[in-house]
C-alpha cells in the first residue's frame, strides 16, 4: 500500500536563501515533487534540527526515549558518539545503543569510539581495540570514528591513534576532534592527522586557530558546558564552517528544548536566518554524509512545520514521511529496554574515606559553573585526629572516587564550588570511565551516597538532613528504562534537593560527572588518584 500526502506552508529553503508558499508531496518516505503556489498556510516549513555531537548516554535515556523527546523540539537526527557506555561495556554497550534506536523512527549516526578507556590513567569497564575500530566502522550504522580525545598521541603520531585514523579514512568516514584549549603548532599537528572537528572551543580565538586549520567548530550548549555566547560571534563570517549540539544534556533540560533553542537564541543575537539554520539543520548533514532530508526532491521526508522563525516552535515533526511529533506531544511510543550492566563493587564503610595527614596545606579542584575545565588552587582543610577533612567554612569540600568494576581503595581529593552545606551528591556517571563519584562535607554522609548508588547497581544519590534519594541508573549504570517524563521528574527533584543544601551550580550533578574527565585540565580525580590534566600525571593531594 502506497501512503501519499501532501504539506502546504511557506517554505524556507536554506541553500537557495527564499521562502516561498509550497506544497510538498510526500510518497511513502520519501519528498517526490516539492511545488510553488500562490497561497499557503502561514507555518514555515524548515529541514529538522541536528545535533551534531551528543552522548545519548548522558540524557539518562536509552536512544529510544532520547528520541520521543528530542522530535517535540524538531530534532530529527543526532551525531551521537556512544563512548560513555562502551566505556563500561565495551563493544555490547555500542551494540546496545544500536538496536535501540533502531526501535523507533529517528535518525542516529552513532560514530566508533576512538578512546576506550580514554586514558591509561583511570580503570574503565572495558576496552576498544584498534580491530574493534575496523570491525565498527566497517557496519553502515557507524557513520565516523567519535572524538579523539587522545590529543597528545595525536600530534605525536602515536601508530594505535593514527592507525585508527587512518582505518577511518579507508572507510570514508569523518574524525571528530576533541582538543580543549589547544593552540599555534599543537593545533595545527592535532588537525594535520586528519581530525575535521572540534567541539571544545571555550573562546573564539581558540575556535579561530582551528577553522584557520580547516576544522568545523561545533557550537556546544549542554547541561554544564556552555560556549554559545562565546562563539556565536562566529557566524558573521564562518557559517559555513559551524554546527551546533548538546554534547551532554540532563532529561529535564532536554524536556524543556534542543538545538531549536539554540538557533531561536543565534537568530535573536541578530545573526543571519539562513546562515542560523545552516548550521543548524545541514551542515551536519553535509559533514557526515547522514542519510537525513534537507527539505530537496528525492530525499526522505524529514522536515519540521514551526509556527515562527524567530521562537521555532514546532506545530509538528515529520521522519521518513511519518509524523512524529505534534503540538509539543511526542508520536513515538516508548518501547522496553533490557538492561546490561558491568557493576561489581561492595559497599563502603565511613573509614574507607579517612585520608591520614599530618598537614592541612592541600590542593583543591575549583569547579566553574558552565565549563568543562578546572583550576587548581591551594587551600586549607580541617585536620581532625590525623585526618584531612573538608573545611566547610571555606568551601572546601571532600571528593571521591570508587572503582565500581572491582574494589579497591577510593581516590580522595577536594574541591571547592560545589557550595553544599549538608551532606553529600553521588553519581555513577563520571565521566568517561563512570566510576562512582561523591562530593560531601563528611565520610558518612559521603559512604552513604555511594552505597545508595551500589545498591541500586548505578545511579544518581543525594543524602542530606532531610531525605536520602536515589535514581536508579540500571542500563549500564548510565541510563534508566523508564520514559522520559518519569526521569526527568526524577532527576529534577534530585537536582532540586542538592540546590537546597546549597549548592549554586546549575546543574551539579553534570558538573560533578566531568570532575574525574581526566582529559579536561586542569585538576580532575580519577579512581586512580589526584590528576594533573595540563601534564598528565597524578600528583598528591597535598601542597
Amino acid at each position: 500500500m502506497t501512503d501519499t500526502f501532501f504539506i502546504e506552508g511557506q517554505l524556507v529553503d536554506i541553500r537557495k536563501k527564499c521562502i516561498y508558499p509550497a506544497r510538498i508531496n510526500v510518497q511513502n518516505t520519501k519528498i517526490i515533487a516539492i511545488t510553488p503556489i500562490e497561497q499557503a498556510p502561514d507555518v514555515y516549513i524548515l529541514p529538522g534540527f541536528v545535533d551534531a555531537h551528543v552522548h545519548i548516554e548522558s540524557s539518562m535515556l536509552v536512544p529510544s526515549e532520547f528520541a520521543k523527546i528530542a522530535v517535540t523540539h524538531g530534532t530529527v537526527a543526532t551525531v551521537s558518539d556512544p563512548h560513555e557506555i562502551a566505556n563500561v561495556c565495551g563493544m555490547e554497550g555500542i551494540d546496545f545503543m544500536i538496536k535501540n534506536g533502531q526501535t523507533v523512527n529517528f535518525h542516529f549516526n552513532f560514530g566508533a569510539p576512538s578512546c576506550v578507556p580514554a586514558t591509561i590513567f583511570e580503570t574503565a569497564g572495558s576496552q576498544i581495540s584498534v580491530e574493534d575500530i575496523d570491525t565498527l566502522l566497517a557496519r553502515k550504522e557507524i557513520g565516523y570514528l567519535a572524538e579523539m580525545m587522545n590529543w597528545p598521541g595525536t600530534i605525536h603520531r602515536d601508530p594505535d591513534v593514527m592507525s585508527k585514523i587512518h582505518l577511518a579514512q579507508k572507510y570514508g568516514k569523518p574524525v571528530d576532534g576533541h582538543a580543549p584549549g589547544l593552540r599555534g603548532e599543537q593545533a595545527k599537528a592535532y588537525a594535520s592527522a586528519g581530525i575535521s572537528t572540534d567541539h571544545e572551543c571555550f573562546t573564539e580565538a581558540e575556535a579561530l586557530d582551528k577553522l584557520a586549520l580547516g576544522m568545523k567548530i561545533l557550537i556546544r550548549e549542554g547541561s554544564a558546558a556552555k560556549n554559545f555566547e562565546a562563539l556565536v560571534g562566529l557566524f558573521d563570517e564562518y557559517h559555513d564552517s559551524l554546527m551546533f549540539c548538546s554534547d551532554d544534556k540532563h532529561p529535564d533540560n532536554l524536556v524543556e528544548g534542543h538545538i531549536n533553542q539554540l538557533a531561536a537564541r543565534a537568530v535573536a543575537a541578530g545573526k543571519d536566518l539562513y546562515q542560523v539554520l545552516q548550521a543548524a539543520c545541514i551542515n551536519p548533514v553535509d559533514h557526515y554524509k547522514m542519510e537525513v532530508g534537507t527539505l530537496q526532491i528525492g530525499d526522505p521526508a524529514d522536515f519540521i512545520i514551526c509556527s515562527d522563525l524567530t521562537s521555532f516552535m514546532v506545530r509538528e515533526t515529520y521522519i521518513k514521511g511519518q509524523k512524529v511529533a505534534e503540538n509539543g506531544q511526542s508520536l513515538i511510543n516508548t518501547t522496553e529496554a533490557r538492561p546490561i550492566n558491568n557493576f561489581h563493587a561492595n559497599p563502603k564503610n565511613p573509614e574507607d574515606f579517612n585520608l591520614p595527614s599530618t598537614s592541612d596545606d592541600i590542593r583543591v579542584i575549583v569547579v566553574e559553573d558552565g565549563q568543562l575545565i578546572t583550576k587548581s588552587a591551594q587551600g586549607k582543610g580541617q585536620l581532625r585526629q590525623g585526618n584531612i577533612e573538608a573545611n566547610v567554612e571555606e568551601d572546601i569540600l571532600k571528593i571521591v572516587v570508587v572503582n565500581r568494576y572491582a574494589d579497591a581503595p577510593p581516590a580522595i581529593a577536594f574541591i571547592k564550588g560545589f557550595g553544599l552545606k549538608e551532606g553529600a551528591i553521588g553519581s555513577s556517571v563520571a565521566h568517561d570511565s563512570h566510576n562512582i563519584i561523591a562530593v560531601g562535607l563528611d565520610n558518612e554522609s559521603i559512604c552513604e551516597a555511594i552505597n545508595l548508588i551500589i545498591a541500586s547497581q548505578g545511579g544518581l544519590s543525594v543524602v542530606s538532613e532531610a531525605a536520602k534519594k536515589v535514581l536508579p541508573l540500571p542500563v549500564a549504570g548510565l541510563m534508566s528504562t523508564e520514559s522520559a517524563e518519569i526521569v526527568a521528574k526524577k532527576y529534577e527533584a534530585l537536582d532540586q534537593l542538592s540546590k537546597k543544601m546549597g549548592t549554586t551550580l546549575a546543574a551539579p550533578f553534570m558538573s560533578l560527572s566531568f570532575m574525574a574527565l581526566l582529559v579536561i585540565p586542569s585538576l580532575k580525580l580519577s579512581d586512580k588518584g589526584l590528576f594533573d590534566g595540563e601534564n598528565f600525571k597524578f600528583i598528591s593531594p597535598f601542597t
